[in-house]
């Protein structure tokens, strides 16, 4: 079953560009990791301190197994909010039938 980990955190807005580049260690190995199908930790365009996360994984074991290997970021910052959720994937399909 595919799992997703999506969400968005708040930092404050003049850190906030330097903490989703001290982040793209952990994208670009990430992306390298076997069983990763997408991860993006962007800046937000309409909210100052908004960082948005996605995680696109084939199984809750290679998500797993990922973090047990994840790099540190080069940077970060306090969280001030946000909500970050997993999810399990039963069945997907196209956007629009």
């Amino acid at each position: 079953m595919t799992v997703i980990v999506a969400g968005k955190v708040y930092v404050d807005p003049e850190e906030r560009d330097r903490y989703v580049e001290g982040h793209q260690v952990i994208v670009e190995k990430a992306r390298a990791h076997p069983g990763c199908l997408d991860v993006v930790i962007s800046a937000d365009t309409l909210e100052g301190g908004r960082v948005n996360i996605f995680e696109y994984w084939e199984s809750e074991e290679v998500l797993n197994a990922w973090r047990a290997v994840s790099p540190a970021p080069t940077y970060s910052a306090e969280i001030q909010g946000g909500e970050v959720f997993k999810h399990q994937v039963s069945r997907s399909g196209p956007p629009f039938d």
